[in-house]
């Protein structure tokens, strides 16, 4: 976790510890998932689900699903399935894209990945379970919400992941992979549909089910849409920047892959120029709501910024 993780922000009322609120949500997050995927029969696709599902993470979406609820005014109980079926859905989508017919990757926060573990048959059925476990979840987990939020939500996160969605981003990854002339349009596609709409449905999600106004669900979309992009940011930039044993993960993946990234467009410093502009456009979407209620998501933003890994 980077220094970021460590700061606090201080309010009229109180000071904010954003290491202490991961902490807590981490925990309550890992508890849901592991109660969610139990080991049984066939055990061996239930291993291979909870081998990627459980792996060491920052579970940053499902915190951004609870944060964005308790904004507006709901409880973590209330929107906890849908917070681990959106840990499910990125969970297949890491299984999925460390395939090689797809990126080809042997580690992923830093133990073997799923299919050099259990094998590529089983790795794809894995990811397959979580993606229709996810939606089960939400629909036999959720409690005391109308069956129309239930719906409405259901809807948002089909799209997306669907082929307007994360299926979108991750076929144009795949097609314009070492095709000369790929500009800024392209890759933020890309990169809004790959990692972008993933936490923004985490935000919507969210604040559906804590009772968000349309206009409050509406910041919180703008948001997670700006805050995803500056995950995804910040991922090129720590691809070159960082080592293999730093991130857990294989380093200058992207260069080896001749994917196109930001520090390949723009070169680093302007990619870093770039993070800082998203990072105030996502927090002006946050002065909106009260200051003390806001500063999870605020520190979030801040965190994904000074990220080291």
């Amino acid at each position: 976790m980077s220094s970021a993780a460590t700061t606090t922000t201080t309010t009229e009322d109180s000071t904010f510890s954003f290491k202490s609120y991961m902490h807590q949500k981490r925990n309550s997050v890992n508890q849901a998932l592991d109660s969610a995927v139990s080991l049984k029969e066939p055990e061996i696709i239930h291993e291979s689900m909870r081998y990627t599902l459980l792996a060491e993470g920052k579970r940053v979406f499902p915190i951004v699903c609870i944060a964005a609820c308790e904004l507006v005014g709901g409880n973590e109980s209330t929107v906890m399935p849908a917070a681990c079926a959106i840990e499910m859905i990125h969970a297949m989508s890491l299984i999925h894209d460390d395939l090689p017919s797809m990126d080809n990757d042997d580690f992923r926060r830093g133990k073997p990945t799923n299919h050099k573990v259990f094998g590529e048959s089983i790795a794809i059925l894995a990811g397959d379970a979580l993606l229709a476990l996810a939606f089960q979840h939400i629909a036999n987990a959720t409690i005391g919400v109308s069956p129309s939020k239930i719906v409405r939500i259901v809807g948002e996160l089909a799209k997306a992941i669907g082929s307007e969605g994360g299926v979108a981003g991750q076929v144009m990854d795949i097609t314009l992979t070492g095709v000369p002339g790929v500009g800024l349009e392209q890759l933020e596609y890309i990169h809004l549909h790959k990692t972008a709409l993933l936490l923004e449905v985490s935000a919507v999600m969210g604040a559906i089910l804590g009772g968000g106004s349309d206009e409050e669900v509406k910041y919180l979309r703008t948001f997670a849409r700006s805050t995803g992009l500056l995950f995804q940011v910040v991922d090129d930039i720590l691809d070159v920047t960082k080592s293999s044993e730093q991130l857990g993960k294989t380093a200058g993946k992207d260069l080896m892959t001749d994917k196109t990234t930001y520090p390949k467009l723009i070169g680093l410093d302007k990619s870093r120029e770039f993070a800082e502009k998203l990072n105030r456009e996502a927090k002006e979407q946050l002065s909106h709501f009260d200051t003390e209620k806001a500063a999870p998501l605020v520190s979030l933003a801040n965190y994904i910024l000074n990220r080291q890994n």
